[in-house]
């Protein structure tokens, strides 16, 4: 069986049941990997899909607010976005300026705006429910595995929560 939608086209079911969906997306400078997976295709909804497309297709728009959301951690000492921040000063120290895309003078947000979106993973069968709808990558360095951050958004778009993968 098969989901047919507009944007994504003909999403066959595995023979688990389960979708999977995947393509690169440019926006600015950068190519970003995303995906859009469900265990069970009967727990996936044409609002779910549109939502999904809505999202990509509003990616820049996605990014710019993720990184607002970001900035507005940076004042508490307790957020996984200030002990990001702390860990990729140590670990760069006097070399950091060479990976800044901007320098301000402030490390923090030159940070945050030279992080790299590496990957957007939707999870179409979390649709309206209280779990992430998209999982967003961030890292400093695009061949920084361990190094992330990851953040949560629901399917209106919000930013649920922004944790380091480590």
């Amino acid at each position: 069986m098969a989901i047919e939608h507009d944007y994504f086209g003909v999403l066959s079911a595995g023979p688990d049941g389960a979708i999977f969906w995947s393509e690169r997306v440019d926006f600015g400078d950068q190519s970003v990997t995303v995906d859009l997976t469900a265990p069970d295709q009967d727990d996936v909804s044409m609002d779910a899909l549109d939502v999904a497309a809505a999202l990509i297709s509003a990616i820049e728009n996605v990014d710019a607010n993720v990184r607002r959301a970001m900035l507005t951690e940076v004042d508490d000492r307790a957020s996984e976005v200030t002990e990001y921040i702390l860990q990729q000063q140590e670990a760069y120290g006097d070399e950091l300026v060479h990976v800044l895309v901007d320098v301000s003078g402030d490390a923090a947000v030159d940070i945050i705006r030279s992080l790299r979106l590496a990957s957007m993973t939707i999870l179409a069968d979390e649709h309206g429910g209280s779990e992430p709808f998209a999982v967003l990558e961030y890292a400093l360095d695009a061949d920084a595995t361990d190094d992330v951050l990851l953040v949560n958004l629901g399917s209106d778009g919000s930013v649920q929560s922004v944790m380091s993968a480590d």
